[in-house]
């Protein structure tokens, strides 16, 4: 039974490290790019857009198709970098456990 309480605890204890994990991540931010700088978007490392700068140059009616390419690559790679940041977090606090296969942790 003691091994039980305590391993009761250890959850509590990275339930609560999980959840200031959470909210860092939140507030962190990642820069995607994409045509050489000229789009930039900035996300939280949970995906949450919050800021675009267009390069003027490219805000040119005839070729909007290419800025909305653009608009799509950055917020990829900005998401591909979150998605880098929370595994390498996740890795830090879970400190090696082995989860079961397909095992997701709440975000």
């Amino acid at each position: 039974m003691k091994n039980l309480g305590q391993m009761m605890k250890q959850a509590q204890q990275m339930q609560a490290k999980m959840a200031e994990l959470q909210a860092a991540l939140d507030q962190a931010e990642v820069t995607g790019q994409s045509g050489g700088g000229m789009v930039t978007i900035v996300t939280s490392a949970k995906g949450d857009p919050k800021k675009v700068k267009i390069d003027p140059t490219l805000i040119n009616p005839s070729e909007a198709e290419v800025l909305e390419d653009l608009i799509v690559a950055a917020l990829r790679d900005a998401r591909q970098k979150g998605e880098a940041m929370v595994q390498e977090e996740m890795g830090k606090l879970t400190g090696g456990l082995s989860l079961p296969a397909g095992f997701k942790l709440p975000f």
